[in-house]
């Protein structure tokens, strides 16, 4: 058997397009279940912290329960409970926050 016979036939008689087309298949289903929903989900959170205001009850991401009494570019500061702590904090670890009507948004 020569060389140019064995590499023109396919094993298996597979096309090469058919060997694709899962792969192919595949993409739209990755961006579907894991990018888009990420994608949503860090809108959701950039409104969140746009709609952010004096007054509002936050969560950081490291598990602190505070208000906000000021607003910077970057920072925000937020007065601790029982002691009346002001701590000031970047906006990206605010995981959660819950405005004065009780509603959370995170």
């Amino acid at each position: 058997m020569s060389f140019a016979t064995w590499a023109a036939a396919p094993p298996g008689g597979a096309s090469g397009f058919s060997m694709l087309l899962p792969i192919l298949l595949f993409l739209p289903l990755l961006y579907l279940l894991m990018i888009r929903p990420q994608q949503k989900r860090q809108k959701q959170w950039q409104q969140m912290l746009g709609s952010i205001k004096s007054g509002d009850k936050v969560t950081t991401a490291g598990g602190i329960r505070g208000i906000i009494l000021s607003i910077k570019d970057d920072s925000i500061i937020i007065r601790v409970a029982p002691d009346n702590l002001k701590l000031e904090v970047a906006k990206s670890a605010i995981a959660s926050v819950t405005t004065e009507e009780g509603t959370s948004k995170s």
